[in-house]
Order: structure tokens, then sequence, then C-alpha cells
């Protein structure tokens, strides 16, 4: 099933507008709140048939997508669509994030951002070779987790003095323990096998105060894809990722020692909750010196991540710079420690 949003006023398109956060219409101004729609993924009832082609009810096109697929726009008409039945049962989201960037505002950050890369090529910097720039709800799971944490360690505290014509080490051994419970609130994993894992991942924090009731007027005009793994698939990921949270707790609360051996360490984690979520992405696609760059951007914060290209010649300026300014302070140094100034 393809499901459009038509204007009650004109009958033209109408898409998920960033700024009001309302669904709007391009041609009249026209804008609608989302929370007196119906939830679609909800009232409606599918087979589990997998359905491959779709028609645009706008123009009549076809409409191929892979089968990940949830929300797209018509190559022919521009027209938003939204592929309800793959958005019904298990595949349904609990959660959305809607975008509060739009294309332009993306696009002109994207623009600031390449023009301050320190190290980055001159070509690369006047930021006039974006290919394309695609918004996009990716999938993530939110989980929450609980952690419970014992450790047994060793402290030293070295000390050293002068008596006389002796130096003495003096060193002290402390038991330490802690035992502790920790919670984490909506821990994001995304749940897309096409997503870079390193690149969603640094694209943290979102605003989770924001988190909507999912409802499918937020897709309209962007494309949207399901999960292609579970929280169970994803259970072991966020696992490790809460057991580093861990131990950094538990290394900020053991200070002021020398040095720390432990003895024995036990974490605990256990999955309270998960909820399948979809956060807002730009995607944004760069050529520069025949090879694609990609980047992505924070749809709520503006955030951007990626690797940039490296200008060669900078880099060996940068540490000819460097190792310029070290001569000079030790000339600097010597001069003072012969009598300068």
């Amino acid at each position: 099933m393809v499901l459009h949003y038509k204007c009650p006023n004109c009958g033209d398109d109408m898409v998920f507008d960033s700024r009001s956060g309302k669904l709007a219409c391009h041609s009249c101004g026209q804008k609608e709140n989302i929370e007196d729609f119906p939830n679609e993924w909800i009232t409606a009832h599918f087979s589990d048939k997998e359905v491959q082609e779709y028609h645009c009810k706008n123009c009549g096109a076809i409409l191929l997508t892979d089968q990940d697929t949830t929300a797209t726009v018509c190559s022919f008409c521009g027209a938003g669509v939204v592929l309800l039945d793959r958005l019904s049962g298990d595949l349904a989201p609990v959660k959305v994030i809607p975008f509060t960037i739009s294309k332009e505002e993306a696009m002109q950050a994207f623009k600031s951002w390449c023009k301050g890369g320190i190290l980055t090529p001159k070509g690369f910097m006047n930021a006039d070779r974006i290919k394309n720039i695609t918004g996009m709800y990716v999938p993530f799971w939110l989980y929450d987790m609980k952690s419970k944490a014992e450790v047994n360690a060793t402290g030293t505290k070295v000390r050293t003095y002068t008596r006389g014509d002796y130096i003495y080490t003096e060193t002290k051994y402390y038991d330490i323990y802690r035992e502790m419970n920790l919670e984490y609130m909506k821990v994001p994993v995304d749940a897309s096998e096409k997503m870079n894992d390193e690149l969603m991942d640094k694209l943290e924090p979102y605003d989770y105060t924001q988190l909507k009731d999912f409802n499918t007027p937020y897709l309209t005009g962007y494309i949207a894809e399901k999960y292609n793994f579970t929280d169970k698939d994803l259970l072991s990921r966020i696992k490790s990722r809460i057991e580093q949270y861990v131990g950094a707790y538990i290394r900020s609360t053991i200070l002021g020692y020398t040095s720390i051996q432990y003895k024995n360490k036990r974490i605990d984690i256990e999955q309270k909750n998960a909820s399948y979520t979809l956060l807002p992405v730009w995607m944004v696609y760069y050529d520069y010196q025949q090879s694609e760059h990609t980047f992505a951007m924070n749809g709520q914060t503006g955030k951007i991540v990626g690797k940039p290209p490296i200008s060669g010649k900078k880099v060996a300026a940068w540490f000819s710079g460097i190792a310029g300014t070290t001569f000079l302070l030790l000339k600097i140094i010597t001069w003072i420690i012969g009598g300068g100034f």
C-alpha cells in the first residue's frame, strides 16, 4: 500500500516541514498538525507477503525500491510516498525524532564546515562538488540497560623524599573495593546493514526530549529504511559499549593513586527495554578528485561527521611551522639561560 498525504485546501502533495514540525503544502502554504492524523501503521492490516513493486498514486509511475525502503520520493513527479505495509507489525517504529534542519540549512552548514578544514585541500574547501544530499530516517534501537559492577583492586601511593645524603622512596598499598548499580537510558545503536556504524555512532548525541510517537506523516518527503537487525541481534554490541561506560565510571571513582592493579572486576549487564526508533540523518555525497566521500549530518543538531581528504602540502607546512616554532623557542631558552633579557 502506497500512502500519499494530499492538501485539503488545494489537493497538492504535502510533506513534513522541519521548521514548523507540521505537514505542509508548498503550493498554498497549508499546514496540518501531525497529531491530528490517525496512526496509519496501527490501524492498517496487511498480509506477510513481501511487495517489491508499487505505483505512485500521484502520477501512476512504478516505484522500484529495495526491500528495506519504507519511505521514498517518486523520481517522476517528486511526490513523497510512504510504503505502509513495510511499517506494520514488528516493523512498526515506536518513536521518531523529526528533522529540525531543512535541506537548504543542511547544505549551507556543510559548505561552512568544508571551509573550516585547516588541513583539507583548497578544492575541497570550496564545497562546490556536492553530488547529492539526502534526508533519511535511519532505524535505530534505543536501549535501556542496567548493570551491576563489583571491583577489587590494589592502589599504590608512592612518595620520594630526601634526608641527608640519601633519597628515599616510600610505597604504600591500599585495598580498593567498589560495588555499584548503574542504569543507562536510550543508548542508540543503528540497525541498518547499509549504514556505516562508525559514522552513525559519531552522530550522537540526539536530544531525546524531542522524541515523538511515530506517525507516518513525519516520513513524507524523506527516505526511510526499516531495520535489518533486531534488538537481540545487536545485544552483544550494546553490551560492549555499556561495559566501556561502566569501566570509565569505575576509574573516575578511583583517584589519587600512583598506580592501580585490578585483582577482580565483574560487570553484569542486562537489557531492560529496546525501542525501535527512527532518527534523522542528512547523508552528503561529495565528489573530489574522481572519488566519492560520504559524510553524515545529525538532522536534529546539525553535527557533521566524516573523513575529509587531507592536503599533503598543508600537512608538511603545518609540521614545518611546528618545527620552526620549537627551534625558535629553544633559541630563546638558551638565550635566557646564557644571560639574555
